[in-house]
């Protein structure tokens, strides 16, 4: 697996403001947030639901847009019910992070919120998603900062919001993507930004899970691998037995101390935590599967843990 030298800063030597600005400067942006993201909100909304603006990201001092940050919820909600949190578009090039949640709210919000309080983050890092970007305008990664000391807006914003919600957070299933530019961009520039040296890993072909390595679950983790086989392949472990260079603990899952890491997944206390990871360059797999797979980890999740 060639290992790739990132063009910008020096080898060894981690970024200073001049090499985050070179970087910003290369970023361009792709799609719309407001078109893609806000507007099927505000027009499939599901009468069980309602839209909660939760902050603003301002990056007008980057010369960047203002975001608006939404989050779906239960209309009725009840102090007896249960909290189930997902959330998507923590890296915002991961689009069926973000598409799957929306195809979620949009089949399945109203089946589920007669049975749990349900809280939706679609879309946690806006401008990442604009300009396909793994980290925000200020060269931070958003999954990297979910802790005490956040240097993420986006995190920062989503936790506090989260925090709000009093009762039981029984379930968090957090949806992102593994994808090919993990290793031909994001890590490379990863380690040039931290002056380390970057060894790419193999990318599984294939949906697999990241569990919590201190509640790792496996009957969860297990019953939403089944799920997901019924709409798309999961990946194999390497020669080693790791996936992204973790050893596999279970069939399609890994895991991580999720909390150690400053990880989304992390951010709460449930019972139940996963990440889903499809892989949308697949050739076994079109970006209507993958956002199915997104959707049949939630339903899969949410039925196991109220079983």
């Amino acid at each position: 697996m060639k290992d790739f030298i990132y063009h910008i800063g020096t080898v060894g030597t981690p970024w200073g403001e001049a090499e985050k600005q070179q970087w910003l400067s290369e970023q361009q942006i792709k799609r719309s947030y407001k078109d893609e993201v806000v507007t099927p909100l505000q027009q499939f909304l599901p009468d069980t639901a309602e839209l909660l603006n939760y902050g603003t990201l301002d990056y007008s001092a980057f010369h960047l847009p203002v975001y608006e940050l939404f989050a779906v919820r239960s209309k009725n909600w009840q102090a007896d019910k249960p909290i189930v949190l997902v959330t998507g578009g923590v890296h915002g090039y991961e689009t069926s992070g973000v598409q799957g949640a929306l195809k979620f709210i949009k089949e399945q919000f109203s089946h589920y919120s007669t049975k749990v309080n349900l809280l939706v983050l679609p879309c946690i890092s806006p401008w990442g998603y604009e300009t396909i970007n793994r980290w925000n305008p200020k060269a931070v990664d958003p999954n990297r900062s979910f802790g005490a000391e956040s240097q993420s807006e986006e995190a920062s914003l989503a936790m506090a919001f989260v925090r709000q919600h009093q009762g039981e957070v029984l379930v968090h299933i957090d949806l992102h993507e593994t994808t090919d530019s993990d290793n031909s961009e994001f890590r490379p520039a990863k380690a040039a930004r931290d002056g380390t040296v970057n060894h790419n890993w193999n990318i599984p072909d294939g949906f697999y899970l990241v569990g919590d390595t201190d509640k790792p679950e496996a009957g969860f983790q297990r019953a939403i691998i089944e799920a997901v086989q019924k709409v798309t392949h999961i990946a194999e472990a390497d020669e080693e037995g790791c996936l992204i260079g973790e050893k596999l603990a279970q069939f399609g899952v890994v895991n991580y101390p999720k909390r150690a890491l400053g990880l989304c997944g992390g951010m709460t206390d449930a019972k139940f935590v996963t990440t889903t990871e499809v892989y949308p360059d697949s050739p076994k797999a079109s970006p209507e599967q993958c956002n199915a797979a997104q959707v049949a980890v939630i339903c899969a999740g949410v039925d196991y843990a109220l079983a």
